[in-house]
């Protein structure tokens, strides 16, 4: 197997940054944490989480897929971006929205096969938000040549939005 060339390395961490570190990774992230502390409000089981957090973030994803495809179609900068292209265009930037719940969302199966309880399994999930959102934002401020004081600036900010749904958890519950 041959190693891939340096135009393959950087086309695969540009698909990498265009498709996960975009604001719908963010708004994924904050929205699975939003679903984790209604459910874990209603004293909902992990299994139920897990498929509220599915569904939701499903249904969300197929919005943000639509508008970004019905947005991008037609004219732009003097030329005419087909329905196929603002298809493609939206499906991967809403690609960071699907990818966001992955983590959080095994972490809740684990819950629901009662690999570990089920008030373990809501809280680590939103532990994991926290950090998934502090790994974003740093990642948003490297990219963009920020010095490394405010790189972990951006990285705390970003995940003060997880932390605020945990304040919420905490005090709903």
């Amino acid at each position: 197997m041959t190693e891939p060339t340096r135009t393959e390395r950087r086309s695969a961490s540009h698909v990498l940054r265009a498709s996960f570190v975009t604001e719908e990774s963010v708004y994924g992230v904050i929205l699975v944490s939003g679903m984790i502390v209604v459910a874990g409000a209603h004293g909902d089981s992990s299994w139920s989480t897990f498929w509220t957090v599915t569904t939701t973030v499903l249904v969300f994803w197929a919005a943000h897929l639509y508008a970004g495809t019905v947005a991008a179609h037609g004219m732009d900068d003097h030329r005419m971006v087909g329905l196929g292209e603002a298809f493609r265009h939206a499906f991967r930037r809403s690609l960071g929205m699907l990818t966001a719940a992955l983590i959080p969302s095994f972490i809740l199966l684990l819950g629901a096969t009662r690999a570990v309880p089920d008030s373990v399994a809501l809280w680590t999930a939103l532990w994991v938000c926290v950090g998934v959102l502090a790994v974003l934002g740093f990642i948003a401020f490297r990219r963009r040549g920020a010095s490394v004081l405010m790189q972990v600036v951006g990285a705390l900010a970003t995940a003060g939005f997880g932390v605020a749904m945990i304040l919420l958890k905490a005090f709903v519950h």
